[in-house]
């Protein structure tokens, strides 16, 4: 039986690079047959680490077949889950999140749920001195992972592990993480081939919020002015997703990261609301800057409010 290792929908990096690396170390160290798979596209900052490191993109989870053995990875979230992900045989859990519940196990399992930036991180640890054998590729992208991640350690997520992980990987890899991230953040922030709805759905996940439903989406980007240029396209675009997608609105960041802040668009007086009371601000016509907000984990996230 072949193990299928997978994250969450919307894969970003970590949730790209993160099942390759569980199924590498499940493969070539502990000797049991298993693969990395992919919940959709991922975006273009996972797609230049996988051309850099020259690893093989993951196929798709088309279906998932009831009982088949899996491992997730970078959430434990039933909503970014496949559907029937409970009707699979769970085998084990690694993540940085928080626990949200309501996935069903067919036993005991092993969860791993570390409060580190990165997922990748807590696998490096797991594999405690097997990660020696780990060839250039993996080593590259669990590098990536951890740089985007911690947004080349400007997330407040980041701690002293994550940063020695990625200092110690970059030494032996012969990478200098400056000039690497930088390409790894160009890649991320050229969106011009992205439909808005597309760019809506890139990097985003579901929350309820004093009963309302809210697709948070976050787009880092060392270029903000290419994805605020098409500011008004994207404000009529998100009330066709959030009717799409069943939620009550789209709350879009723009994240800078270069600057260290965020810009969220105001398209009405939800949002609005949404803004002034989670972030002790004041909204302009359409659109508000948060200075200092990079997290949707740390600083988005636990602070909505309505």
């Amino acid at each position: 039986m072949t193990t299928l290792v997978f994250g969450h929908k919307s894969p970003d990096t970590d949730s790209t690079g993160s099942p390759i690396i569980w199924a590498w170390y499940l493969s070539e160290v502990v000797g049991q047959s298993a693969e990395p798979r992919l919940l959709g596209e991922p975006n273009t900052e996972a797609a230049f680490v996988l051309e850099r490191w020259k690893l093989e993109k993951p196929k798709m989870l088309e279906t998932l077949t009831k009982d088949t053995e899996v491992v997730i990875v970078d959430t434990n979230n039933p909503a970014e889950l496949p559907d029937n992900i409970n009707e699979a045989d769970i085998a084990g859990i690694i993540d940085h999140h928080k626990l949200v519940g309501g996935l069903e196990t067919k036993g005991p399992i092993e969860i791993t749920v570390r409060p580190l930036a990165c997922t990748a991180t807590i696998m490096h640890q797991l594999m405690g001195e097997d990660a020696a054998k780990m060839p250039e590729a993996i080593k590259g992208a669990m590098l990536s992972c951890i740089l985007s991640d911690t947004l080349e350690f400007r997330s407040p997520t980041t701690t002293p592990t994550d940063r020695e992980l990625a200092e110690k990987l970059a030494e032996e890899l012969g990478v200098t993480i400056p000039a690497y991230a930088a390409e790894m953040f160009a890649a991320k922030s050229d969106v011009s081939r992205f439909s808005d709805a597309e760019l809506l759905r890139m990097d985003s996940k579901e929350y309820e919020v004093g009963g309302k439903s809210f697709r948070v989406s976050v787009l880092e980007t060392t270029s903000p002015e290419t994805v605020l240029s098409r500011k008004d396209s994207l404000m009529k675009s998100m009330e066709t997703v959030a009717k799409e997608d069943g939620v009550d609105q789209v709350l879009l960041f723009v994240v800078d990261i270069l600057k260290e802040e965020a810009t969220l668009l105001v398209p009405n007086d939800l949002v609005r609301q949404v803004a002034e009371k989670s972030f002790s601000t004041v909204c302009g016509e359409d659109a508000v800057v948060l200075p200092g907000i990079v997290s949707r984990k740390k600083q988005i996230i636990p602070n909505l409010a309505l």
